[in-house]
């Protein structure tokens, strides 16, 4: 038996070829997807198991103890120097250190900033006697001394284009500043590891920028003795800490950092969601692979059983025949799901700067690859096997037997009730987001069985417009279409799959996009809005410096914090300049006044009305968590703008906070130019500012920021659903092809009738597009749908169905359904006439 599959594979080679490759696609998806998650969390393990080595215990605020204001002195904790030495005399400590981090950022040669944002950190550099931080070894020049000095991580240094004595661009606290760069060091540090940049200050200058009081750290790490456990130095340290601190291992850190590190685990499932949609459409060709096969091989199936051969036999011999194809595919699909794994490895950059290094012949993913190769084709060629057994031996006086009407009958019952039962998901999936994750399968399951009744109604339609424009090749290739409308649905399946995900994703993102550019016209009511990039923040002195500029007529900051009332409710509150709010901001005042917002706060009239406030109620608050409370007036209410918080408080009032966590934070900077000099404006505070972490935009900037946001993600969207559509047109290149194979004889008949060979090849094409079209039809209606539904659950995102793309996708399935011919085409019109009428077998 095995010998005999062996013989037909290479006998028919050319007609396993498609379904081989569509499975070998799909197993690439899968391995390179798992080997890529799997070098990246072993490169993260990697990374963080090796970073800071003399890290034993840190001491850090204790987050579950109860807040106090970080700058009160009420006896709050502070990680200051006397507690440093203290515990650098913990029995069992070789070394403690006082640790102070923050955000900082470094621009590189051409002004703009290097590295991960996200893993970008500002650190101090501590040194020995001999002027070397063992933390930080230096490769070249020396440690940074005083507050114009820099010293640079290596890789960040090379990525920046800078070498020591150069004059480098930082970002720090919002204000970007010079400074010389004296040095470049190595770090065994799991955010540069990660791509990011780390620049080292000296210690006093980064507890100016960083801590949350002066002479303070934001962190203290001891160093275990040789022959002291963690566990037993954290237990000696955190006897001596006061309430609010504590002690933890560097054991407990990695397993709090391996918690929290979920985004590698986030994108595995995601990249093996879209293999299993992949993995689906292989399914459907091998199945309708198989199913062509058994009927053009119906006389070598019933040969067989005339000369002995049971149905079990017959069973088998298909399903070795598909192992064998699994079992190919699935070597040359690992091999091919290495590169893959590269390419996801340089595409998303999980770990930054350097790629991980890829385990190419790690367990699961070679496991997985034969599993899903070998299972997906054996699985997807049992139905066919059954019906391949099933052929009686009489058969062989026979080349096929056509499905029956009642059987067709019963598939289009069966196809009409999952169909609706998945139109009745998908619309209870509008109140309930949680059901289109049944919906969606539902409905292109109902779809798929029900194509073939909608094959004949398409095709039914089409008859008359295709005559008319093609003549008799057009009716031709409609009448070929319903000939086998089972193999027509499946054909046009493989391609409706992957077009539906494709629409359904570009209708949420529109709709998405529509949202964010609706939000940006009704935030951006000034000439001018200065924001910063994403995980950097504004500088306190940025309005003031705006402020100052010549075309500058109007300008507030808008400084995000909060406000706590009685009753343990916490109002988002914006500080800004009472004197010039109203002109940039659509601000309008019901009640009172904001010129006395100096003296009292300003309330939306939605929240006086929920809190039970009027003009003149004394609210008793504390404002930005600085721990006192006070007693303000409301001196005004108004209609808010959707740019503003409920509550409004001058900035000149706002308490301070030293906790980073907590200190208010300049959300946007917005600015009014005098008459005709908005783009003058905008060219002198880039020029004044000079911050590459700042962005100053306009009207028309904000709205294309919002509208350019979300397609990168809709590129990679793209980009992944791509392979999904790609196997759907191998599908139909794989039954234009059979269908070559089938139709010798009719072919030389039509060519001895008259029909020349590029009208056997406008044939072909024709019904190529026809099967094409009805995919992509279907792929548009129910990805459309689908987008809707999901779009139709979220408050406040309009639905937009993007017609213009919807029309690009409908002519790219065209064109698609009119390269799939391109090959079978060639191949019909090069069968020689007298050969082609003679045949009378496949």
């Amino acid at each position: 038996m095995f010998r005999a599959a062996v013989r037909t594979l290479l006998s028919h080679r050319l007609r396993f070829a498609m379904p081989a490759l569509a499975v070998l696609l799909g197993v690439a998806f899968v391995t390179g997807s798992l080997i890529y998650s799997e070098s990246v969390s072993a490169a993260v393990a990697r990374a963080r198991a090796n970073s800071q080595p003399d890290v034993s215990v840190e001491i850090a605020p204790d987050r579950s103890a109860p807040s106090r204001p970080a700058d009160s002195s009420d006896g709050a904790p502070r990680l200051d120097d006397a507690l440093l030495r203290r515990l650098g005399a913990v029995p069992g400590a070789a070394a403690a250190r006082g640790t102070v981090e923050g955000r900082s950022f470094l621009a590189g040669s051409d002004g703009t900033l290097v590295g991960d944002l996200n893993q970008a950190a500002g650190i101090n550099f501590v040194p020995d006697r001999t002027g070397k931080d063992p933390r930080y070894p230096l490769t070249a020049g020396r440690g940074p001394r005083t507050a114009g000095e820099v010293a640079v991580e290596k890789q960040a240094a090379e990525q920046a284009g800078r070498r020591v004595g150069d004059r480098v661009r930082i970002v720090v606290n919002g204000t970007a500043r010079s400074a010389r760069l004296v040095g470049v060091f190595t770090a065994r540090d799991s955010r540069s590891a990660a791509g990011g940049t780390l620049i080292a200050f000296d210690t006093r200058t980064a507890q100016k920028q960083f801590a949350t009081a002066p002479g303070s750290y934001t962190q203290i790490t001891l160093a275990a003795a040789d022959g002291t456990t963690e566990d037993q130095l954290a237990e000696r340290a955190q006897k001596l800490l006061p309430s609010g601190l504590r002690a933890v291992t560097r054991a407990d850190l990695d397993a709090e950092a391996a918690a929290s590190a979920s985004d590698d685990q986030k994108l595995t499932g995601l990249l093996l969601s879209f293999a299993g949609i992949a993995l689906f459409v292989s399914t459907l060709l091998v199945a309708n692979t198989f199913t062509m096969l058994s009927a053009a091989r119906a006389r070598e199936h019933a040969l067989l059983r005339a000369v002995g051969a049971t149905r079990r036999y017959v069973l088998r011999l298909v399903l070795a025949e598909a192992a064998l194809i699994g079992t190919v595919a699935s070597v040359a699909g690992y091999a091919l799901g290495i590169g893959v794994a590269a390419l996801l490895n340089r595409l998303f950059g999980v770990t930054g700067g350097p790629a991980a290094p890829l385990h190419v012949f790690s367990g699961t993913p070679l496991i997985a690859a034969f599993a899903v190769g070998i299972g997906v084709t054996v699985l997807s060629a049992y139905l066919p096997a059954r019906r391949a057994a099933a052929v009686p031996p009489v058969a062989a006086l026979r080349t096929s037997e056509p499905p029956t009407t009642a059987s067709l009958r019963r598939r289009n019952t069966i196809g009409l009730a999952v169909t609706a039962c998945g139109a009745l998901l998908v619309t209870a999936a509008v109140g309930s987001q949680n059901v289109l994750f049944a919906a969606v399968p539902v409905l292109l399951i109902g779809l798929i069985v029900l194509t073939p009744l909608l094959a004949l109604g398409v095709t039914g339609l089409l008859r008359s417009p295709l005559t008319r424009l093609a003549g008799i090749r057009g009716k031709l290739a409609v009448e070929n279409a319903r000939r086998n409308p089972r193999r027509t649905a499946a054909t046009a399946t493989t391609l409706m799959v992957g077009l539906a995900m494709i629409t359904a994703v570009t209708v949420v993102v529109s709709s998405v996009n529509r949202m964010d550019e609706q939000d940006a016209d009704r935030s951006m009511t000034s000439d001018l809005r200065i924001t910063a990039v994403d995980f950097a923040e504004v500088g306190d002195d940025t309005a003031a410096r705006v402020a100052r500029l010549a075309d500058a007529e109007a300008v507030t900051p808008v400084v995000h914090t909060f406000v706590d009332v009685s009753g343990g409710n916490s109002l988002s509150a914006d500080a800004v300049n009472p004197a010039t709010v109203q002109r940039l901001a659509a601000v309008s005042v019901r009640e009172g006044s904001l010129d006395r917002l100096d003296h009292g706060i300003a309330v939306s009239e939605k929240t006086a009305t929920g809190q039970g406030w009027r003009l003149g109620s004394h609210v008793t608050a504390t404002l930005n968590g600085s721990g006192t409370k006070t007693t303000l007036p409301v001196v005004a209410i108004y209609d808010g703008s959707d740019a503003l918080a409920s509550v409004l408080l001058s900035d000149r009032t706002l308490p301070p906070n030293a906790d980073p966590e907590h200190r208010p934070r300049v959300g946007s900077v917005l600015a009014n130019a005098a008459d005709g000099r908005t783009a003058a404006l905008r060219q002198e505070i880039r020029r004044t500012l000079d911050n590459p972490a700042l962005l100053v935009q306009d009207r028309a900037d904000a709205r294309a920021a919002a509208a350019a946001r979300l397609g990168p993600f809709l590129n990679i969207m793209y980009a992944m659903l791509s392979v999904t559509v790609l196997i759907g047109a191998l599908g139909v290149v794989n039954t234009m092809g059979m269908a070559v194979f089938e139709r010798v004889r009719e072919i030389g008949v039509l060519r001895a009738l008259g029909l020349d060979r590029r009208g056997v090849g406008a044939v072909l094409r024709l019904e190529s597009v026809t099967i094409s079209l009805l995919g992509s039809a279907l792929g548009l209606l129910a990805g459309s749908a689908i987008g809707a539904a999901a779009v139709l659950g979220q408050d406040g995102v309009p639905l937009v169905i993007p017609w213009d793309r919807a029309f690009l996708f409908f002519l790219a399935t065209a064109a698609t359904g009119v390269l799939a011919s391109l090959w079978p085409g060639r191949q019909a019109a090069r069968i020689p006439m007298l050969k082609a009428i003679a045949t009378d077998t496949e």
